[in-house]
């Protein structure tokens, strides 16, 4: 055991401020007050906020060069969730479908014991051209919140613009796939102007349920012949071009079809247009694992 210091240091009692202090715990709480009024506050709690930032930062700085030697992609950066924005994303869902959460997370399990689209994901990577701009690892990050919601939802038309490579359709396509295998089919219109996008959805099971449309996204929205039951924005992020999305499959929508959007944590265009048109509007925003990614989100609004 420590000796009890008999006095305040500068009574001679005590080696150290900071033995004193360590027996007094009224006194270091006196003493920390007294420091937060004064003048040099800022300046005694500054090593303290630099380790703060300076562990963050390497916390950034070795997942940033974790990814450049391991990764290939450039942009739509794929990754896991953390445990806990899982969770989160399993309780989003539930909201905007109605449904109880523990549905909800069976189908979050559903699509990540899916060993056929993984390895389907897997070998179309190894053999498209592009295969040097993409990872073979899959991680569907707020992806499993999309095939979540169209299992829950179980639309009969699901349209997608923005493609990529088709990461993102494939989830959408093993949704619906297993929709009607329960006895509700659909199919998934998903639209890019770019003719390289959709590699992944060009074959196998899942290709059958993908009708892919290389077109202007607002053009091919305006010639829908067929409702749509749940609408995703993924093409071009700019304000102007999302709302005019929006606002064009208005009158294609389907009763009570489910509009969501991937650019919510950079505009707020459906939040905007939620309340434009009386609808309920809630927002998932990603937690990457282990990723220096901040990460996206998905946005959702609806008619109550």
């Amino acid at each position: 055991m420590w000796p009890r210091p008999h006095g305040p240091p500068w009574e001679g009692g005590a080696t150290s401020i900071g033995a004193w202090i360590y027996a007094r715990p009224m006194a270091s709480s006196q003493l920390r007050r007294a420091m937060s009024r004064s003048a040099l506050a800022p300046l005694a709690l500054f090593p303290k906020r630099a380790a703060r930032v300076l562990r963050h930062d390497a916390r950034v700085v070795a997942a940033s060069a974790r990814w450049l030697v391991t990764s290939r992609e450039h942009h739509n950066y794929t990754y896991d969730l953390t445990a806990l924005n899982r969770d989160h994303l399993a309780w989003f869902v539930a909201a905007i479908c109605d449904v109880p959460v523990p549905v909800v997370r069976d189908y979050l399990a559903e699509i990540a014991a899916d060993g056929a689209l993984r390895e389907h994901i897997r070998s179309a990577t190894t053999a498209a051209a592009r295969r040097g701009l993409a990872d073979k690892q899959v991680r569907y990050a707020r992806r499993l919140g999309w095939y979540a919601i169209v299992r829950a939802r179980k639309p009969a038309h699901v349209v997608e613009t923005g493609v990529d490579k088709g990461l993102g359709t494939a989830v959408l396509a093993a949704a619906v796939l297993r929709n009607a295998e329960e006895g509700h089919p659909g199919r998934v219109t998903a639209v890019d102007i770019n003719p390289d996008a959709g590699y992944l959805v060009r074959t196998g099971q899942w290709s059958t349920v993908v009708d892919l449309v290389y077109a202007d996204s607002v053009a091919t929205l305006e010639s829908l012949d067929r409702p749509v039951d749940i609408f995703l924005h993924d093409s071009d992020h700019s304000v102007a071009h999302e709302r005019r999305e929006f606002t064009t499959v208005e009158s294609r929508l389907a009763p009570g079809a489910l509009l969501l959007t991937d650019n919510v944590t950079k505009t707020p265009v459906l939040s905007q247009y939620a309340e434009k048109t009386g609808r309920r509007f809630l927002a998932f925003t990603e937690r990457p694992a282990r990723h220096w990614y901040p990460g996206d989100g998905i946005g959702a609004a609806w008619h109550a």
